[in-house]
């Protein structure tokens, strides 16, 4: 017996020491990962009998590393206390999955203990594990649930989670994309931090794919990541769609759960306050109200406001105001113009200084110019009042990041200026592209292509096709013209052969019979770049990708790469043929198509970059001297000077690392486009803009 009470003190010893280690002076938590807590809506909630002694694997993405981690599970909205028998971590494999490293599965204890029983209403921390996670890896919970009481959750989760999950094989009997019971991971690191983004269904990321972590949030964590000031802050969202400032509607309002969600979390130093837009909306949703009820809203949402930034600042939390995007084009909320003058007065009010210790503004970075209450039609997911994926991106471009690196109160300073994107013009299929409208001459295609340029300060570079000269003799003065105004030209292959459709001796022949006419036309200048016609790089056959690369370096070519396209060249045959119909109508709405396509090509192509590298690439813009493009030219350049692009030469363009394989085609080739790297990646590629069927106009 004495034995006996020998091992289990010394059982408690260990057990004491373990949890005296987890409270060791010194050791600095800080919040990793964090969701917001309601109770599921019905549809949204899990029968019992998926409950009931069943397991669920749920996958996290942890947004800052360390070497011990602790979990935070919730009851917060339990009506009884809630029994886990047992809850189980590890990294996954894949978050679209339910894959795990086994290899790295561990136990989680409860004061020493492998299963819990949360209190209602409460939430608990587990002991510390050491269990070292680097940032932005995803972490698989498994919890064991004994008897069920009323859910707690987070149903916007854009992530899988496994229902009744079989541990050994991994299987589950079904999937639903929620959370439930957990919200929180928590890391050991010594100058991590947080901020946590107070929102709504925008910050909850409504209208992304699940697993494909492409929430506004996301995309600011990237960027934070990609910042050696800012890459330990976590972005830690507390989103709920549906919520509101002053009322519980899709869980509690904003100040309700204000405490749980911004000062429980350890490490925080910052909030954003994106709220307010459902508060708007509900107002006048199924019938107007008088004047004074909207000034009373207005005065309820800025004093909430008051209270939210009061809270933090008492606990030397810096409290950033957003400004409430436009949303009328909502159809669910059918805003009217008195709507619009309550988001202006609210957004006046977070923009004045010192109401905020600083200030986002989303209003401005996402509305279109031309209809300030409307989003960007490009930053639009087709309901008026959600972002698409390029607009969360752009919102989280939008970010100035001096406001995440001081945690003083700043004085009021000007907005943030980002650095101008960059934009470099190509034209292919030089000199004759495309058929040719009545009474038009390529010449006079080239004179207006050429003006709309010099007009803009724009620099571009051609690519020709020496057949062309052949074929229309008249064209030859195009050539002459182009490199007048002083725009160089490249080598597209001399008969525009598909790379996929010749031998490599054919392609070889194809360079070379272009080089006498650009030795000609170029002089000294350097005439070595190489444009793919068809943009066709052997992308089924890697080894032949590299043997043609290397044929190209050693005539001494780089790669002229193409990373913006909105299939410019499609609308030129058809613009011809509507000429010779004098069909104007047809004709105005190829413009609008054409507009719509290059704006739309622009969130896309940036949405990629930003996704890939957490920044703006200098980008290569394919395009054609066709007629329609000549028609077109003035509005384009319009376009992307109003996004605030900066025109640069090829050249310049293809400095940035981005670039590197194809300006040395000695080197392993990259994925091709940023559509190849999002691939490679797999990452989700956005959809591009859907042209309408122009083959069937004018016919």
């Amino acid at each position: 017996m004495g034995g006996l009470r020998l091992l289990l003190a010394l059982m408690a010893l260990g057990l004491s020491g373990a949890i005296a280690a987890a409270q060791a002076p010194g050791e600095r938590w800080v919040a990793a990962w964090a969701t917001s807590q309601q109770i599921p809506e019905e549809r949204n909630a899990l029968a019992e009998a998926d409950l009931r002694s069943a397991t669920l694997r749920q996958i996290v993405r942890v947004q800052i590393g360390g070497p011990r981690l602790r979990v935070r599970l919730s009851n917060a909205f339990g009506t009884a206390p809630l029994e886990l028998d047992l809850v189980g971590i590890a990294p996954s494999l894949d978050p679209a999955t339910s894959r795990i490293d086994t290899h790295r599965y561990r136990t989680l204890y409860f004061n020493g203990k492998p299963g819990v029983t949360l209190p209602p209403g409460a939430d608990m921390w587990s002991d510390p594990l050491d269990l070292p996670v680097a940032a932005g890896e995803d972490l698989a919970i498994d919890l064991r649930f004994g008897i069920p009481t009323q859910q707690t959750g987070h149903p916007g989760s854009r992530a899988t989670t496994y229902v009744r999950i079989d541990t050994r094989t991994g299987e589950a009997a079904k999937t639903v994309d929620h959370w439930y019971n957990i919200a929180g991971i928590e890391v050991v690191s010594p100058r991590g931090s947080g901020v946590v983004v107070l929102g709504d269904s925008i910050t909850d990321g409504s209208g992304t794919k699940p697993n494909s972590n492409t929430r506004w949030t996301d995309a600011l964590q990237l960027r934070l990541r990609a910042d050696p000031r800012l890459r330990e802050m976590a972005v830690l969202n507390a989103g709920i769609g549906g919520n509101r400032v002053l009322n519980d509607g899709l869980g509690p309002n904003a100040l309700a759960r204000f405490d749980r969600d911004v000062l429980t979390p350890p490490g925080v130093t910052h909030l954003i306050v994106l709220e307010g837009v459902n508060d708007l909306g509900t107002l006048t949703r199924d019938q107007k109200v008088p004047p004074g009820v909207h000034a009373e809203l207005v005065t309820r949402i800025t004093g909430a406001y008051r209270q939210m930034v009061a809270k933090a600042r008492a606990h030397g939390v810096k409290a950033i105001g957003a400004t409430i995007l436009p949303y009328a084009g909502s159809a669910y909320y059918h805003p009217d113009a008195e709507n619009e003058a309550d988001r202006k007065a609210i957004n006046d009010w977070i923009r004045a200084p010192g109401n905020f210790d600083g200030v986002i503004d989303f209003d401005a970075a996402m509305r279109d110019p031309a209809r300030p209450d409307y989003l960007l039609p490009a930053y639009d997911s087709g309901d008026g009042l959600h972002p698409s994926v390029a607009g969360y991106q752009a919102m989280a471009d939008a970010v100035p990041l001096a406001l995440l690196g001081s945690k003083a109160r700043p004085k009021p300073v000007k907005a943030a200026v980002a650095a101008a994107p960059t934009i470099a013009f190509t034209f292919d299929d030089m000199p004759a592209h495309a058929a040719l409208p009545k009474d038009t001459t390529r010449v006079e295609i080239a004179d207006r292509i050429i003006a709309a340029l010099k007009a803009a300060h724009a620099p571009a570079h051609g690519f020709i096709n020496g057949v062309g000269t052949q074929n229309e003799p008249a064209s030859v003065p195009v050539l002459k013209a182009w490199r007048d105004a002083g725009f160089p030209l490249g080598n597209h292959g001399w008969s525009h052969a598909n790379l996929d459709q010749i031998s490599d001796a054919q392609f070889a022949e194809e360079v070379a019979k272009n080089e006498p006419m650009l030795r000609s036309l170029m002089g000294n200048a350097d005439w070595h770049w190489f444009r793919y016609p068809f943009l066709a790089e052997a992308g089924g056959d890697p080894a032949r990708r590299a043997r043609i690369r290397k044929l190209l370096g050693d005539r001494g070519y780089k790669v002229a790469p193409v990373t913006m396209d909105f299939s410019d060249w499609a609308y030129n045959d058809t613009y011809a043929r509507c000429v010779a119909k004098g069909d104007q109508a047809t004709i105005a709405s190829m413009e609008t198509a054409w507009l719509e396509g290059a704006e739309a090509s622009i969130g896309r192509y940036r949405a990629m970059a930003r996704a890939l590298y957490g920044r703006d690439i200098p980008y290569v813009l394919l395009m054609h001297l066709g007629a329609f493009d000549a028609r077109m030219m003035p509005r384009l350049m319009t376009l992307y000077q109003k996004h605030g692009f900066r025109f640069v030469n090829l050249e310049e363009a293809t400095r940035d690392p981005y670039y590197r394989a194809d300006v040395n085609p000695a080197l392993a080739p990259d994925p091709q486009g940023l559509e190849g790297a999002m691939n490679a990646r797999g990452l989700p590629v956005p959809a591009g803009y859907q042209r309408p069927a122009l083959d069937s106009f004018c016919r």
